[in-house]
């Protein structure tokens, strides 16, 4: 009996923080996705405008770096704890099969991780250019590129 508590004591905790993990990763999804788009449109009015590279526009870099790897390892956390990955290890073929648990347990991981090493990418290549408008359109190009493949697989109508 005492064992029975145990386990159903650990049961409801590991409930709570699978439920607290995937909030977390929704609503930091958000934050990410706002800076992400800011970070874009100043780079692309950097770019257009031929304004000098400030250190206003380096830290909307910078902060997209960071939000976004945050994002990555609260990702990372609830995605193992999720039931879409213990789907794709018990029964791979029928994950792969549906369309929806297809996005979930294969798609979005691998789509989200791209556009972070992208951004990754355009962080550490916008470092070496010297002139401003090569640094606006570095992060243009990667930064807009992981854009685009986050908005692409977010699964939409589990957010809304």
């Amino acid at each position: 009996m005492v064992f029975l508590c145990i386990k159903m004591s650990n049961f409801t905790e590991l409930k709570y923080n699978y439920s607290m993990m995937k909030d977390i990763h929704s609503y930091w999804a958000y934050l990410v996705l706002a800076i992400l788009v800011f970070a874009v449109i100043n780079a692309i009015i950097g770019l257009t405008q031929k304004k000098q590279f400030k250190d206003k526009d380096l830290r909307i870099g910078l902060f997209t770096l960071i939000v976004s790897h945050i994002q990555l390892l609260i990702g990372l956390g609830w995605y193992f704890m999720s039931p879409w990955y213990k789907a794709l290890k018990e029964n791979g073929g029928e994950v792969m099969g549906d369309k929806a648990a297809r996005l979930l347990a294969v798609e979005h991981p691998i789509m989200m991780i791209l556009a972070i090493v992208l951004i990754t990418i355009g962080w550490s290549k916008h470092k070496k250019k010297t002139t401003d408008s090569s640094k606006f359109k570095t992060f243009v190009i990667f930064y807009g590129l992981a854009l685009l493949l986050i908005l692409s697989r977010i699964p939409w109508n589990n957010w809304f």
